[in-house]
């Protein structure tokens, strides 16, 4: 009898896993009821029964819609966001509604290119794809509709030649189309404008028509890379009429009920250039008897919640942006200016409100208590990160001087403590050195440099990242619903892929080691003295996941955390202000907490805030790209060292050492022979003599071509390949150098070996 029950919940189980299948993930408990037959109160425990069972075996999992799909599985039909280029150029993409156990998507070869005038998808881009399971685990997608095409905007250069026809020129470099304007359009705007454009009819032969909806500005303007960037990702500009009424309007926040905290001289530490202070600091020994040598550290942080009330127009304002957007010529803000530069921004000598964390460190940097308030703030000073270091480093200062014995001793005493707990916690360090466009006052790039970090930037990061722990760790405790920032450890195939790569720099990773981030950490330390460190930090940033807000805690595999949530930057991230509002009802600090209405949106919210953090980085990105790109159109023809960052079918990508600029040596540029992309070996190598251009390899190149409205670079290399072996059924051959121009017919470059 009990094998005979065993075998029916078995089969249950079956015909449950078959109808989750069917439903695509669209299915509830209700519809795969309904789609079984089963009716009753004991078929309707037996299936509760099986379900439970499915999920607990890993076989299946709840969505955040509360419907069922199976573990690892996705519709056939679903939709995607294209998040990374592989080493082919092949697109990547993610579902739209994260899906941490989702195995790679890939688009097939040539999907989403473009052609006809529509652009070619991009990082970023969403699309409607359809499924299907490849052999690798993974699955390639098929484009059905690009969202949103019907409405699509291009923006373009539009070129009015002496003699010949009026083009417009997508500034986008994956766009190959020009379009033609409608007749009378070019009228519009003058020759060098930029311009957004509409497809305005669709023509079987020849080039595509489009209007001009929108006269953007001059091509040629200083500021113009900033505006391409802003424009091709879509980032919103600008206030309504609501929003800027609302900040004009608001009146400041008192201290009724708040905790006074004016004694304690809490000070900001920013970059030099900051406009908004959304948090300070202060620190002393802790006097508790019990904590010989330990600390306590305030991180008091602007308290936004006061002034943008959910619901509102700021709160919606601010929710469709989701974060500041930082470019080399200005800031794109999340908040207006009355908000992130004055009543919300923690400003030297002002009274301020704010909501406060007080931690308590043992004297090893174990966090022992924190107590989270709404204070009443007033900064005792306003540095910058080279101010407060030359004051640690006896250099003095007019300003840092007077503090170091009562402020900034203190700091640096708690942050030294601290650090060796975060040392004994192992995070990645992965070294990132952060560029900067620095921009004169004529608007034009004076130059482009790397930013020094000291342990002034240190201190400020650590002692955030403590304060967000607490935030996640408080509204845990009350069982409050919030926000996470989640960074989930490497995939399969990303570990797989390092794994491959490392013995041609000889090191290896053993398959099927346990991925933690200490592994990370002595693969970095071990490639430290080689000339393979840069490659290596390359790489493994590459092997890592992307971060993203979620409902659901995965931890935080780069910081080494359990739980982790944005707390400190409420100005320029909404994730924040949900943070802070979650923690103002779960603490009773006030009635302008979180609301049910937020509370049952934040699923929502955490997905939209993620996109808009990924459009940001992009525009950032771009920016940048165009900037440098202009910083060195009057350099073309000149030399460059740089290293080889990625090998790709049609051709290699180029770091220059100066300026960080990427750009791409075309494969018909790199020789007299034929180069072909070898996967394995990370390389493009000659079929006649081997040689080859392999990842990492340092390279001196030439500059032919550089597109400030792009942002694209066109390199030559000057470097003669290294030697290698013959490819096994070739001879080698003499002919030119391994360096030389290719010369000849063009030949088509064909996709060799199997993609992983």
């Amino acid at each position: 009898m009990a094998g005979d029950t065993h075998n029916q919940a078995g089969s249950l189980r079956e015909a449950v896993i078959e109808a989750i299948k069917l439903g695509e993930g669209a299915f509830g408990k209700r519809e795969i009821a309904r789609a079984l037959k089963l009716k009753g109160t004991d078929a309707k425990r037996d299936l509760k029964d099986a379900l439970a069972a499915l999920e607990a075996d890993g076989a299946i999992k709840r969505t955040a819609s509360k419907t069922y799909a199976l573990a690892g599985a996705l519709p056939s039909v679903t939709v995607v966001e294209i998040t990374d280029r592989d080493n082919d150029g092949e697109l990547l993409a993610e579902p739209v509604r994260p899906d941490r156990d989702a195995p790679p998507i890939r688009l097939a070869p040539g999907e989403g290119a473009g052609g006809k005038g529509e652009p070619a998808l991009g990082i970023g881009d969403k699309a409607l794809v359809r499924l299907t399971p490849d052999n690798e685990g993974g699955y390639e997608a098929r484009l059905i509709k690009r969202l949103g095409q019907s409405a699509h905007k291009l923006l373009c250069v539009l070129r009015k030649p002496k003699s010949g026809p009026m083009r417009l020129l997508p500034v986008d470099r994956r766009s190959r189309h020009e379009l033609v304007p409608a007749r009378g359009e070019a009228e519009k705007a003058n020759d060098g404008d930029l311009v957004l454009c509409q497809l305005v009819k669709e023509r079987r032969h020849g080039l595509k028509t489009a209007q001009i909806v929108e006269v953007v500005g001059d091509a040629g303007a200083p500021g113009a890379g900033s505006l391409i960037a802003l424009y091709s990702h879509g980032v919103p500009q600008g206030f309504s009429e609501a929003e800027q009424r609302e900040a004009d309007t608001v009146k400041p926040a008192t201290m009724a009920g708040r905790e006074d905290i004016r004694n304690l001289p809490l000070i900001t530490i920013d970059p030099e250039d900051a406009r908004d202070h959304d948090d300070a600091v202060w620190a002393a020994p802790d006097a508790d008897p019990k904590n010989a040598g330990g600390w306590q550290v305030i991180v008091a942080i602007a308290d936004v919640a006061a002034y943008v009330t959910p619901g509102g127009a700021l709160d919606r304002g601010a929710f469709k942006r989701g974060n500041s957007v930082y470019l080399p010529d200005r800031v794109v803000p999340m908040l207006p200016e009355r908000l992130s530069n004055d009543l919300c921004s923690l400003r030297e000598n002002e009274e301020r409100p704010c909501l406060a964390v007080r931690m308590t460190f043992d004297k090893h940097g174990n966090k022992r208590a924190h107590r989270f308030l709404r204070g009443w703030m007033k900064s005792a000073a306003k540095l910058a990160y080279q101010e407060a270091q030359d004051a640690i480093d006896g250099k003095g200062g007019e300003k840092a001087g007077p503090l170091l014995e009562d402020v900034l001793k203190p700091l640096w005493g708690a942050y030294f403590s601290v650090r060796e707990a975060r040392q004994r916690r192992e995070p990645l360090e992965i070294d990132a050195p952060e560029r900067r466009v620095r921009i004169g006052p004529d608007g034009k790039v004076a130059g482009v440099e790397t930013r020094e970090r000291f342990d002034a930037h240190k201190l400020i990061e650590e002692f955030m990242i403590q304060a967000n722990v607490c935030a996640a760790e408080s509204l845990e405790d009350k069982r409050t619903p919030l926000i996470y920032r989640v960074h989930e450890e490497p995939s399969k195939e990303k570990i797989d892929n390092l794994a491959g790569f490392l013995p041609t720099v000889g090191l290896k990773w053993t398959r099927g080691e346990r991925v933690v981030t200490g592994r990370f950490n002595t693969l970095l330390a071990q490639a430290k003295s080689s000339e393979h460190y840069e490659t290596i930090n390359e790489v493994v940033l590459r092997s890592q996941s992307q971060a993203v807000y979620d409902t659901e805690n995965q931890g935080h595999f780069g910081l080494n955390l359990d739980r982790y949530a944005h707390f400190t930057s409420p100005i320029r991230r909404y994730a924040d202000l949900t943070v802070h509002r979650a923690l103002i009802r779960a603490l009773n600090l006030g009635p302008d907490g979180q609301t049910d209405e937020e509370r049952s949106r934040l699923t929502v919210i955490a997905e939209e805030i993620t996109h808009s953090e990924r459009r940001a980085m992009a525009a950032e990105r771009d920016a940048v790209d165009r900037f440098i790109a202009l910083y060195l159109a009057d350099k073309v023809g000149g030399e460059f060292d740089g290293r080889i960052t990625g090998v790709t079918r049609f051709g290699a990508f180029v770091r220059l050492s100066e300026t960080g600029a990427d750009g791409l040596v075309p494969i018909s540029r790199l020789g007299e022979e034929r180069f072909e992309h070898d996967e394995a070996a990370h390389a493009l190598v000659g079929l006649q003599t081997g040689s080859r251009y392999r990842l990492g390899m340092p390279v001196t190149v030439r500059i032919e071509e550089a597109q400030p409205v792009t942002g694209g670079l066109l390199l030559d290399i000057l470097t003669p390949a290294e030697k290698g072996p013959v490819p096994k059924g070739r001879r080698r051959q003499h002919g030119g150098p391994p360096g030389g121009r290719r010369s000849g017919r063009p030949w088509k470059q064909g996709r060799k070996g199997k993609r992983k």
